[in-house]
């Protein structure tokens, strides 16, 4: 997933979810998951758009589990990505790349990537494919 200390464990996102409501014992509390995502792990220059098939795997890998929550009642009311844009990260500086949309540093073009239009299509649909 393009840093070592990322970990793809989807069934965490679902965990997480019943331990919130489970722990405070509340079932209708709001839950927002935000800053859910992974760097891309391929090629990210050219003119044309960035193939981030990684990147929506692993959106849909826990989304899905978002629905299986949703589905038993949990009350998920926001789910951002992590992250919009390209941006600079901590430990990596400019290397590592989360956004949906890619950045061209030089020039400052951005340009949508692969799990922009997926994810536009999710937030337009609701359906997770």
């Amino acid at each position: 997933m393009g840093v070592s200390w990322l970990a793809f464990v989807p069934e965490s996102i679902y965990w997480g979810i019943r331990m919130i409501r489970d722990a405070l014992g509340q079932k209708t509390l709001p839950i927002f998951i935000s800053e859910n995502g992974c760097a891309d792990s391929g090629p990210t220059t050219g003119a044309t758009e960035v193939q981030d098939v990684d990147r929506v795997m692993y959106l849909r890998s826990y989304l899905r589990q978002v629905h299986r929550a949703l589905s038993e009642g949990h009350h998920v009311v926001g789910y951002f990505p992590w992250s919009l844009m390209d941006n600079f990260e901590w430990g990596y500086g400019y290397e590592k790349r989360f956004g949906l949309v890619h950045v061209d540093y030089a020039t400052q073009k951005r340009t949508p990537k692969l799990s922009y239009r997926w994810y536009s299509q999710v937030i337009r649909t609701g359906d997770v494919v």
